[in-house]
């Protein structure tokens, strides 16, 4: 049976990206990092094998003794954890010493040209999900209204630039006013900052930076984004159509209906 590797993080994506390769006939070999990955997913797959933020060596051990030529990044780490908490291995510093920036997309890059030289292709987590990615129009909740139209139109705009700097994928705005932009701190907290700046009806928008590397870091959201909206009381959500992923799609639909929250796929 063919096997293909899974570098998982943090988050739901891990579990639907093993079970779609699965269903498709294939064995998932996974490296977990310790304090991301939910260790539940270890009973979901063939092979499962911790390792630390920065051990490099080990994940390329561990894919080539399990004699995998293909592997997904999928999952979230968090940044704060990457700052603090990262052991570099040997082949991490290898990396590092390659790259003139830090920006995300940069050192993503640089880890997959160092697996392809060591015999692992990386490949997009989407290829395998394609049908967890949001589909364009309304999809839940009330209809917008003229102002929250707009109030999306500045996100996506806000969005890109913010993403062009290789900074951050959320922008919360009111009212024609940018609240909150995503930095280190992640999704959720942005959403709160904004939603303690704006008060309630703010609109949250997430989108892919322009020119994206699929492979890596694609925007995603789910229930537990509309659980922090509502906490604060943001009233639309929207995300990039064709390249945001929806974690469990029925659910966040679902509360998005009962709490009245819009959730929209914007091209």
């Amino acid at each position: 049976m063919e096997r293909i590797g899974l570098i998982a993080g943090n988050g739901q994506l891990p579990f639907l990206f093993a079970r779609e390769a699965r269903t498709r006939g294939l064995e998932v070999v996974v490296v977990a990092h310790r304090g991301e990955t939910d260790p539940a997913l270890e009973a979901q797959v063939a092979s499962f094998t911790w390792v630390r933020l920065g051990q490099v060596d080990k994940i390329v051990r561990t894919f080539q003794k399990a004699g995998v030529a293909r592997a997904a990044m999928a999952g979230g780490i968090g940044r704060v954890k990457a700052l603090t908490e990262a052991r570099p291995d040997l082949g991490a510093v290898r990396i590092i010493s390659r790259i003139r920036s830090f920006r995300d997309d940069t050192l993503l890059r640089a880890i997959a040209d160092y697996f392809e030289s060591h015999g692992v292709t990386i490949v997009a987590p989407t290829d395998y999900l394609s049908e967890v990615l949001c589909p364009v129009g309304h999809l839940a909740g009330p209809k917008l209204h003229t102002a929250q139209e707009q109030d999306v139109a500045l996100g996506v705009e806000v969005a890109g630039l913010l993403g062009k700097a290789d900074v951050g994928q959320t922008v919360v705005v009111r009212n024609g006013h940018v609240l909150a932009l995503e930095a280190v701190e992640g999704t959720d907290e942005t959403i709160r900052r904004g939603g303690k700046l704006g008060g309630k009806g703010a609109v949250v928008v997430k989108r892919c930076k322009p020119g994206q590397d699929l492979r890596f870091d694609l925007p995603a959201a789910g229930p537990r984004t509309l659980e922090v909206m509502r906490e604060v009381g943001a009233a639309v959500l929207a995300l990039e159509a064709g390249r945001t992923v929806l974690l469990d799609a029925p659910q966040l639909f679902k509360a998005a209906e009962s709490q009245g929250i819009t959730v929209v796929g914007v091209s």
